[in-house]
């Protein structure tokens, strides 16, 4: 038999080290496992594992009592024994022995201060039923001498732990200190009575249960005797029995009749019991039907109970509190009673969405009394719809009235703004309105229908006031404006070709305009924003809070940014923006026509007004309206988006005025029949040009070149029909002014390319009008000379060169006197072509250029004549190329 733990001396040290300072005394350790789970049954690995652990029992004497526990020792990570539970055996109510453990080594622990907590005790197992008997009777011994009472022991056969302690006195020692030295106690069965005194006989009846066993043994020893006398008693006894029945006839007969009256007795107790039972039963019919009607009538009462509560909410829902009545029919809507106001829409809206089928049970909806208050409260929603709007068109008329009717805001205001650069001021306007901006949201939640005319209305009040403003803000802007008119017309023959053009300053007219854009654009996009909140438009911000003010690029101080800002939440969540969003911008852009429609004629008349002085600004104009529409990016912005393609629409519409009047200033020269040198309109449409290149600002480059291709184009056509009135100088006249275009527009060219275009149009005419014109020029003075090379070149097409001497005309001697009078005082010819080349040409400058041409030309011809003559006259001499080239040169 292997050597139980109980007798490891180190395991008591090792318990006594862990415990020590405690003043506790171990008197037994032993190893056991320590489990959670349930034998029989699957659990979770880590929770069900066994652990090992040491249970020590320990006692300890303080004064005259002694207490013991049980301690539950475990191994730390090094191997050493530390204390890790303590219970006390005063509360040890249950020893149970686990059935589900086939072993019968496993048992539980029950204490009475445990029995609240939700988690199982722990399972002890130990090695073999020795250690458990061993362990279990050293705790019941423990208990019975120092608590004097036992624990209920369950799960365990006592008489078997007895016989087991009577086998085993020796093994269960109670150990001491070691100071004190062992002292050994035997658990006997008696000590065991006390806890199976139900189960077990008393020591009397033991002692008659052996005395009776002990005759019945005896007697077995003469068993066929005793059979033959139990035989002999038995037919003596049924032989007695027999003649006592005989004897006792008059008994039976009297029995006999007793049991037939008993007999009849039972029929009438069984009649009377059959109408007792129908009776019965129909009592139990007439229970069944009370119960069934008290059971009616219970449920009946529970529903009214809970009826009568759902009334009671539901007429709660449907009681009107009378301050919102009173609000609602005739409350004032000064600024100090709009909380109220404010209050009592809330109330309503959420009421109304309270009576609909989806807050309200559909059971409801088709009550009455549902359907009557449904009709009260729509009739409160639109009596106080038809007063809130009919309070604010009246108020949004009233503040225009007064700002219009305020002579100080006009007069000295806009004095002011002019030089500070600052717009009109409806901070105060604004501030008004954000009053109504809740109210306004309500209105919308209650009656969406009746947005529309309060739109309207208050565009119509604040489109007076907004126009008034850029009126009179216009007129104080031209009026302080100094600026020298300049001539219109720019490119009239009769100013001369020569003279230079005075002009005048007009920075002071872009100035203005841009100061109009500057002050009215940024004024026109918050009004936008501000309207669109505040008359709940559900579309994008058009100016991010704390953000520049779009198309603001010249710096206006602007202190009303946030003015759209209106800090107010969207009361309708529920609605889906995304689908709405098309259908609110139409609406939004109706609106914002009807707010800001007609201030488009006071831009017009400061644009009209810039191009009676300048026409050319029209160009600045146009590129800083380009400007500002670039950026205007929202789409709710919508008509100033549309105000500013207007203006530039009326901008292209001046200049194109500005540009049709050239083009016929430029064609009036066509009357003048007989024309001569540099045309008045080219030196001059370089002074334009270059003025138009010093206005072009941003993107109008576009409408400036469409300008010069409208220019150019007339002054080459005009210039084209000019020279057909005089054939004989018409190349001269075309070469002098191709070539004057070409000289001042030279700089220009280089950095415009539609200039650019044209210059190389011009350069291409230039060259074909100085070879006609040099053409005709050598064609004059060497006529029979070059016509007789072009018929040897036209006789080389169809006959042989040597047959062309034979040709009538082309003969050698008819060379001869062509070579005798073409190049005879060949240098007096050549002078006379010097002459003739200078004689029309006004523009000397260009003479040496020409004659340079010219001297080329002749030379080319003379060469290809020379050979010709090689070819078809090859005995003939004449001056060659060389000496035609020096002759040239020296002259």
């Amino acid at each position: 038999m292997a050597k139980s733990s109980a007798d490891d001396e180190e395991l008591r040290r090792a318990c006594e080290a862990a415990i020590e300072g405690t003043k506790q005394t171990v008197v037994m350790s032993i190893r056991v496992a320590k489990s959670h789970g349930v034998w029989g049954k699957s659990g979770k690995l880590g929770r069900h594992m066994a652990k090992p652990r040491v249970l020590a029992l320990c006692t300890k004497s303080k004064a005259q009592r002694t207490k013991a526990f049980l301690r539950v020792m475990k191994y730390s990570t090094g191997g050493v024994l530390e204390p890790a539970k303590l219970y006390k055996l005063k509360h040890l109510s249950k020893v149970e022995v686990i059935t589900n453990d086939p072993s019968g080594c496993t048992f539980m622990l029950g204490f009475d201060n445990l029995r609240s907590q939700s988690v199982a005790p722990p399972q002890w197992t130990m090695r073999n039923t020795d250690d458990r008997n061993r362990l279990l009777l050293t705790i019941l011994n423990i208990c019975k001498d120092v608590l004097g009472r036992l624990p209920k022991v369950v799960g365990i056969d006592v008489v078997e732990m007895a016989l087991w302690a009577k086998e085993n006195t020796p093994a269960v020692p109670s150990q001491q200190n070691s100071e004190r030295g062992p002292v050994a106690s035997t658990v006997t069965e008696g000590d065991l009575k006390v806890t199976v005194e139900k189960e077990l006989v008393s020591q009397a009846e033991e002692e008659d249960m052996e005395a009776l066993l002990g005759t019945y043994v005896m007697g077995i020893g003469e068993a066929g005797a005793f059979s033959e006398r139990l035989k002999r008693e038995l037919l003596a006894l049924e032989a007695a029995n027999v003649h006592a029945i005989l004897e006792s006839e008059p008994l039976i007969d009297e029995v006999l009749q007793g049991l037939e009256s008993a007999t009849n007795c039972v029929d009438d107790m069984d009649e009377w019991l059959r109408i007792f039972n129908v009776k019965l039963r129909h009592m139990r019919e007439d229970i069944e039907s009370i119960e069934t009607r008290n059971n009616k009538l219970e449920m009946q009462s529970v529903n009214n109970k809970a009826l009568i509560e759902e009334l009671d909410k539901l007429l709660e829902r449907l009681r009107v509190p009378s301050e919102y009545a009173a609000c609602l029919t005739g409350g004032s809507f000064d600024e100090a009673h709009m909380l109220q106001n404010v209050e009592a829409c809330e109330w309503l809206a959420s009421t109304l969405r309270g009576l609909e089928v989806p807050k309200l049970d559909p059971v409801y909806a088709n009550m009455r009394a549902v359907k009557d208050k449904k009709a009260e409260l729509e009739k409160l929603k639109s009596t106080f719809v038809r007063r809130a709007s009919e309070f604010l068109r009246n108020y949004f008329a009233s503040l225009v009235d007064f700002m219009i009717g305020d002579k100080s805001y006009f007069s000295q205001a806009f004095a002011q703004l002019i030089g500070q650069l600052k717009r009109p001021d409806h901070a105060d306007l604004r501030y008004k309105c954000r009053t109504y901006a809740r109210l306004l949201q309500h209105l919308k939640s209650l009656d969406k229908s009746c947005l529309g005319p309060l739109r309207k209305a208050y565009c119509s009040s604040l489109n007076l006031l907004l126009r008034r403003e850029a009126r009179e803000f216009a007129n104080e802007l031209r009026a302080s404006t100094k600026a020298s008119r300049n001539p219109t017309v720019w490119l009239e023959a009769s100013t001369g070709s020569n003279q230079n053009m005075n002009v005048a300053d007009t920075s002071s007219v872009l100035d203005a305009y841009a100061k109009m854009l500057t002050i009215f654009i940024p004024l026109l996009v918050d009004e936008s924003s501000f309207f669109a909140h505040f008359m709940c438009f559900e579309v994008p911000t058009l100016v991010p809070p704390g953000g520049p003010v779009n198309g603001n690029k010249t710096g206006g101080n602007d202190d009303d940014t946030n003015d759209d800002d209106l800090g107010i939440m969207d009361i309708d969540d529920n609605d889906s923006k995304a689908g709405k969003l098309s259908g609110e911008l139409g609406a939004l852009n109706e609106s914002l026509r009807d707010l800001l429609d007609g201030i488009q004629e006071d831009f017009y008349a400061v644009v009209d007004w810039a191009y009676k002085i300048d026409p050319l600004r029209c160009i600045s104009m146009h590129g800083i309206t380009e400007r500002y529409i670039s950026g205007q990016k929202a789409d709710a912005a919508g008509f100033v988006r549309l105000l500013l393609d207007a203006l530039e629409s009326r901008i292209s519409m001046q200049f194109g005025r500005f540009v049709e009047e050239a083009c016929h200033q430029i064609e009036r020269n066509e009357r003048n029949v007989r024309q001569m040198g540099v045309l008045s309109y080219i030196p001059r449409f370089a002074i334009l040009a270059t003025r138009m290149e010093q206005y072009i600002q941003g993107q109008s480059r576009d409408l400036v070149d469409q300008a010069y291709t409208k220019f150019v184009t007339i002054m080459f056509v005009t210039l084209e029909k000019i020279s057909q009135t005089d054939q004989k100088y018409a190349d001269i006249l075309l070469l002098e002014n191709y070539a004057a275009f070409q000289n001042s527009l030279y700089d220009l060219a280089n950095v415009v390319p539609t200039l650019a275009k044209f210059y190389h149009q011009a350069s291409e005419a230039y060259e074909q009008a100085c070879t006609r014109h040099i053409s005709m020029i050598i064609y004059y003075q060497f006529e029979r000379l070059f016509q007789f090379a072009r018929k040897i070149e036209e006789l080389m097409y169809t006959i042989s060169p040597e047959e062309i001497p034979f040709q009538l005309g082309l003969s050698k001697m008819d060379l001869r006197k062509v070579l005798k009078s073409s190049l005879t005082a060949v240098d007096k010819s050549i002078a006379s072509m010097y002459k003739k080349l200078q004689k029309n040409l006004t523009s000397e400058e260009l003479l040496p250029s020409l004659w340079d041409k010219c001297k080329k030309e002749f030379l080319d011809k003379y060469d290809s004549f020379v050979q010709l003559v090689a070819k078809v006259y090859p005995q003939e001499q004449i001056p060659s190329v060389a000496e035609m080239r020096e002759l040239l040169a020296s002259m």
